[in-house]
């Protein structure tokens, strides 16, 4: 059965800081929802009522979209261990870029990983656990190097080019571009 819950208990942060992926969906009024997978070490909590992601340089920039046009958003745990449960977290939403006087505070909590964009801000307004039993159990191998890779070997001025043209989302939300390129931690291999 499904239980609410106004903020994140010590119990949901201990679950959270378990999962090696997390989920992120988001919407806006007359666009696409979204929903995206969440890997590497970028997930915090801040307060009970208070959590941050970190985001990497990818195909597509529809959470800063979609955040900005409606500010809804939902993060998903699932233990593919014991005990089988799913932890979903429903807020509201902000990109926090690179050229935000507030990006220092944010950055603060995370080792930056090469490619860093942005760091989502999002003020939890419920927290729901249910069963999970439909989950299956997984082991978790291995973080993918790939995309940290790509990252680290781009050029930072033609990086921050490419990235500082996505202005709009697949149906054509304005997005806020990161003006910069962040090298992060050297991390794996090279």
């Amino acid at each position: 059965m499904a239980e609410f819950s106004d903020t994140l208990t010590d119990a949901h942060v201990a679950m959270i800081g378990k999962q090696p992926v997390f989920f992120v969906a988001t919407a806006a009024e007359g666009a696409r929802i979204n929903l995206s997978p969440k890997g590497y070490d970028a997930f915090r909590v801040l307060a009970p009522d208070r959590v941050a992601y970190l985001d990497l340089g990818g195909s597509g920039n529809e959470t800063n979209a979609h955040l900005m046009a409606d500010g809804r958003i939902t993060l998903m745990f699932c233990n593919f261990q014991q005990p089988a449960l799913i932890l979903r977290i429903y807020g509201r939403g902000r990109p926090v870029l690179p050229q935000d006087p507030e990006w220092e505070q944010f950055a603060a909590h995370f080792t930056l990983l090469p490619g860093t964009r942005q760091i989502f801000d999002i003020a939890v307004e419920s927290v729901q656990t249910s069963c999970g039993w439909g989950v299956p159990l997984m082991a978790f191998e291995r973080e993918r190097e790939t995309l940290k890779k790509a990252h680290r070997q781009s050029n930072p001025s033609e990086w921050a080019a490419r990235h500082a043209i996505r202005l709009a989302s697949i149906d054509g939300l304005p997005a806020r571009p990161t003006d910069r390129y962040i090298a992060g931690e050297a991390e794996g291999p090279a």
